[in-house]
C-alpha cells in the first residue's frame, strides 16, 4: 500500500509514520510537509535511509504538487495550523491551510480514485462542555476559535465529498495528545521545559479548564484501525477517558520533577477559551476494537524523562516559541500559556 501522509514532520504525523513503517515495513510512505515552525525532520531522522520512505517539502494548497505525488492508495491528512493563540492573531493562515488545503487534497483524491482518505480532526470542533456529559460523534459542531472553526469547516468539506462524490473518507476527532517530540508551545512540553529551566509557568485564567489526555501512540493505533477497518463516511472519536484540569496537570508535572509550585503564574484568560472537552470513544472501541495502551501515570513519566534526556532537541526551538507573533492583534506572543494544548 502506498500512503501519502501530509504534515508528517509534525508531532503526531511523525509518530504515525514511524508507527506505520514499524508495523507495515512493506508499505510505501510519502511524507509531505511544508516545514513551518512546528515541522521538524529530526523527528524522523532514523527513517532517512528507509527504502520505503520519501520526504517531499511542499504545501497541501499546491495542486500541481499534490497531483505529481499520485497515484497513492491512502491519504492521511495531519497538515494543519493547530495553535489556538496563533489562529486568534492571524485567522487567514488557518483558513488557507486547514480549509483550502483540505479542499485541494479532496479534489485530487477524487480525480485519482483514491481508496481511502482520513481527515485527522480534533475534539475542539464540538465547542465547550459543561461540568458533565461527553462529546459523541453526533454532538453538533460548535467551534469557538478560528482554529476550531477552520477544522470544522474542513470536516464538513470531507463529509460533502463523501455525500456528493462517494469519496471513501473517514474523520477522526481526538482529544489532547501528549508524548515525546511535541513542540514546546503545547501545554505538557511547555510545563516540562519551563520547569526544567526553573522558569515561571503561565496558566490561563483560574487553571480550571479541563482536557482529556491521550498518549500519541494510542492515537496512532486508532488511526491505523480507521484506515484498515473503518467504515467509509464515518466519524470516530478518540479519547483517553483521562480528564485533568490544566492546573492539576501543572501541579502533577511539578511534583514529578520535584519543582516548587511558586513557578505557577496565573495570567489573563484568552478569548473564547473552551472550559471542558471530554470524549466518548465508545464507537471506535465497539466497532474497531480500539483501546488505549498507555495509562497516564506511565505515559507522563516516560514523556518527562524524554524531555530530560533530549534537552538539545527542545532548547534549539524553545526560543522560536517565545518570539512575537505577527498578526491581527499585534500584541500576542508565541510564548505559550498553560491552557492551549492541541497538536
Amino acid at each position: 500500500m502506498k500512503c501519502l501522509i501530509t504534515g508528517g514532520a509534525g508531532f503526531i504525523g511523525s509518530h504515525f509514520i514511524r508507527y506505520l513503517l514499524n508495523k507495515y515495513p512493506h508499505y510505501h510512505v510519502i511524507n509531505l510537509d511544508l516545514l513551518t515552525y512546528a515541522g521538524n525532520l529530526e523527528n524522523l531522522r532514523e527513517l532517512q535511509s528507509h527504502p520505503h520512505y520519501r520526504f517531499v517539502k511542499g504545501d497541501i494548497c499546491d495542486r500541481r504538487l499534490i497531483e505529481s505525488l499520485q497515484p497513492v492508495d491512502v491519504i492521511v491528512n495531519f497538515a494543519a495550523g493547530s495553535h489556538v493563540d496563533r489562529s486568534i492573531a492571524d485567522p487567514d493562515i488557518f483558513v488557507r491551510s486547514n480549509v483550502q488545503g483540505v479542499q485541494v487534497l479532496l479534489d485530487v483524491a477524487r480525480r485519482h480514485g483514491i481508496k481511502k482518505f482520513v481527515q485527522v480532526s480534533t475534539d475542539e470542533v464540538y465547542g465547550s462542555l459543561g461540568d458533565s456529559g461527553y462529546f459523541s460523534e453526533e454532538t453538533p459542531l460548535a467551534p469557538n476559535s478560528p482554529y476550531s472553526a477552520s477544522k470544522a469547516a474542513a470536516d464538513l468539506l470531507v463529509r460533502a465529498y463523501y455525500q456528493t462524490y462517494g469519496l471513501p473518507v473517514m474523520i477522526t476527532r481526538c482529544s489532547n495528545n501528549y508524548g515525546p517530540n511535541q513542540f514546546p508551545e503545547k501545554l505538557i512540553p511547555l510545563i516540562i521545559t519551563h520547569a526544567l529551566a526553573d522558569k515561571e509557568i503561565p496558566v490561563y485564567g483560574d487553571g480550571g479548564n479541563v482536557r482529556d489526555w491521550l498518549h500519541v501512540y494510542d492515537h496512532c493505533a486508532a488511526i491505523d484501525l480507521v484506515i484498515h477497518r473503518g467504515i467509509h463516511g464515518s466519524v470516530y472519536n478518540v479519547g483517553g477517558s483521562n480528564e485533568w484540569t490544566n492546573l492539576a496537570i501543572v501541579r502533577k508535572i511539578l511534583s514529578l520533577l520535584q519543582k516548587p509550585e511558586r513557578l505557577i503564574r496565573f495570567v489573563e484568560d484568552r478569548p473564547g477559551h473552551d472550559r471542558r472537552y471530554a470524549i466518548d470513544a465508545a464507537k471506535i472501541r465497539r466497532e474497531l476494537g480500539w483501546k488505549p495502551h498507555y495509562d497516564f501515570a506511565t505515559g507522563i513519566a516516560e514523556t518527562i524523562q524524554w524531555y530530560i534526556n533530549n534537552r538539545e532537541w527542545w532548547l534549539g526551538i524553545k526560543s522560536m516559541a517565545d518570539q512575537p507573533l505577527q498578526g491581527g492583534n499585534g500584541g500576542m506572543t508565541r510564548q505559550m500559556r498553560a491552557g492551549d494544548a492541541k497538536r
